[in-house]
């Protein structure tokens, strides 16, 4: 089993104890519940072909599995943003001193799924814009909410859709989000790849991220998909 299993199932286990236990069986929630926002007030084109953002939020199993379900994605990959390429692994940045975050480097099509519609799932269902340096059970600078934007209007509409939610008071503390340009992305191990697929039942995925994706299928019904698009399927168009 690889280290992060043991961790994460540790974390989980002293801070739920019997809960954790139930969810494997039958997850009944997402540590982050999903909140319910308005869409981006102004949005980026929806053409100039296939579009890249990088998205932390936590545990990258869980992020990665929302947007593998979700229409207009055309990959998905678990991987490391913010730091070096020489400590882009996860030993390192399990130390959380490497400036690296746990991220999703998402490839989507414009004319399928709008750059604010993938922010709004993002914002709403994939975590809690509003928790500094940690998400669920995980806790550390590698565990952060950013965006990492490959576009001025990626930037524009990013820090637009913040300051949006944030004057409405959607959730009930400021958003902590940091966004910045993508400087470099460096994909993650394999066996970290389509985690949340092909390990439903770990009880980490099925009390953590599970619900997630049942958010997705609830809250954004016209965007989820049942097959998700895993990392091997999409290797033609990464």
């Amino acid at each position: 089993m690889p280290r992060r299993s043991f961790n994460r199932l540790s974390l989980c286990a002293a801070a739920m104890g019997a809960l954790a236990i139930a969810a494997f069986a039958t997850p009944s929630r997402a540590a982050e519940d999903a909140v319910i926002i308005p869409a981006p007030a102004i949005d980026a084109p929806s053409s100039g072909g296939i579009q890249t953002v990088v998205l932390s939020g936590g545990c990258f199993w869980g992020v990665q599995g929302v947007f593998q379900h979700t229409a207009g994605v055309v990959s998905a990959v678990s991987g490391y943003a913010g730091g070096g390429k020489a400590t882009a692994n996860y030993e390192t940045v399990s130390t959380g001193t490497t400036g690296h975050a746990e991220s999703v480097r998402v490839k989507y099509d414009p004319a399928k799924i709008s750059y604010g519609k993938l922010l709004q799932i993002f914002f709403s269902v994939v975590h809690d814009p509003t928790e500094l340096n940690r998400q669920g059970p995980d806790s550390g600078t590698q565990y952060r909410s950013a965006i990492f934007t490959t576009s001025d209007e990626q930037k524009k509409v990013t820090d637009a859709y913040i300051a949006q939610l944030n004057a409405a008071k959607a959730y009930r503390k400021p958003i902590v989000t940091k966004v910045g340009p993508l400087e470099g992305f460096y994909p993650a191990e394999a066996y970290h790849q389509d985690y949340l697929t092909l390990h439903p039942n770990q009880p980490y995925i099925a009390y953590n991220d599970i619900p997630k994706v049942e958010n997705l299928k609830k809250i954004f019904a016209e965007n989820y998909i049942e097959k998700p698009t895993l990392v091997g399927d999409a290797k033609a168009t990464d």
